[in-house]
């Protein structure tokens, strides 16, 4: 859902003393003037971090009784950072969290529902999940969904729309029905959220999102080595062997339509660009 931006009136005033005053009736003028600008600024500054419903807003504060202990019992707190990865198979939403300079796993949540089969989505209308690396900012969160809360994963990011890959608003969200998004269920949906909105609202920029086919083992592809689409999975590896071994995220960027990862120049996800066609080979 696009999201509306407040416009803020235009103003303009001498903050410097008037030679007609003293220095009494100066400060007198001014002193309400900085009251305003420094109002202005909090306001602008606090409008970085995601909005709230008074529903969604309910919603949370019951979320938030609900796991309160269970966050407690691991040594978790809301507002620590969060990295999230799904795996298709076998239908996960894992939640990461920050302590000690790296991330430890909080929670799986099984996916109600998912569209489509393991492989990328390509176009507007085909019913599939995307795959890749994702990350979600405040302006991708939805405390107004139809589907109860949501977030927008970022598909196409700049590697898909290289690919000419078409599409949008694939979201994870509540209910558990799904037209190329991620169905969690509400209650699970509320958990989810409350998590990424504690996480962005105490200063995280945005999280990173993650989206496999399934676990990228060499056993794993081996079992699906006749998929059309092994190529492309062999070569997102390195990003999710990356967190496997580190427990970070690794740093992502798209260069010449291609993922990078790390300062490695390892390039993954190398499938050729094809406009015409549908399908990704080696």
């Amino acid at each position: 859902m696009d999201e509306g931006h407040m416009k803020n009136p235009a103003f303009r005033t001498n903050i410097g003393p008037n030679p007609g005053f003293g220095a009494g009736q100066a400060l007198t003028q001014t002193l309400p003037l900085l009251f305003f600008i420094a109002l202005f600024l909090f306001v602008s500054s606090a409008g970085a971090a995601p909005s709230l419903t008074p529903r969604a807003a309910s919603l949370l504060k019951n979320a938030r009784t609900r796991i309160a202990g269970e966050l407690a019992d691991k040594g978790f707190s809301l507002g620590q950072p969060v990295f999230m990865r799904i795996f298709k198979i076998p239908g996960e939403l894992e939640i990461w969290l920050k302590k000690d300079n790296s991330f430890h796993l909080f929670k799986k949540y099984p996916i109600c529902c998912y569209s489509g089969y393991p492989g990328p989505k390509l176009m507007e209308g085909d019913w599939q999940s995307p795959e890749g690396f994702y990350t979600v900012s405040a302006r991708q969160m939805n405390p107004n969904s139809s589907y109860h809360l949501a977030f927008n994963v970022g598909y196409p990011n700049s590697f898909d729309r290289a690919r000419n890959r078409t599409g949008s608003s694939i979201m994870v969200h509540g209910e558990c029905s799904s037209r190329g998004c991620f169905a969690m269920g509400n209650r699970q949906m509320e958990e989810i959220y409350l998590l990424a909105h504690s996480a962005l609202s105490a200063g995280q920029d945005h999280f990173d999102l993650h989206i496999f086919p399934f676990r990228l083992t060499a056993r794993n592809l081996f079992k699906f080595r006749s998929s059309p689409w092994i190529g492309f999975w062999k070569k997102l590896r390195p990003g999710f062997d990356y967190f496997e071994l580190n427990h970070r995220p690794p740093t992502v960027a798209v260069v010449d339509g291609n993922y990078i990862i790390e300062a490695q120049s390892l390039t993954v996800a190398m499938a050729p660009l094809q406009t015409k066609s549908h399908r990704e080979k080696e």
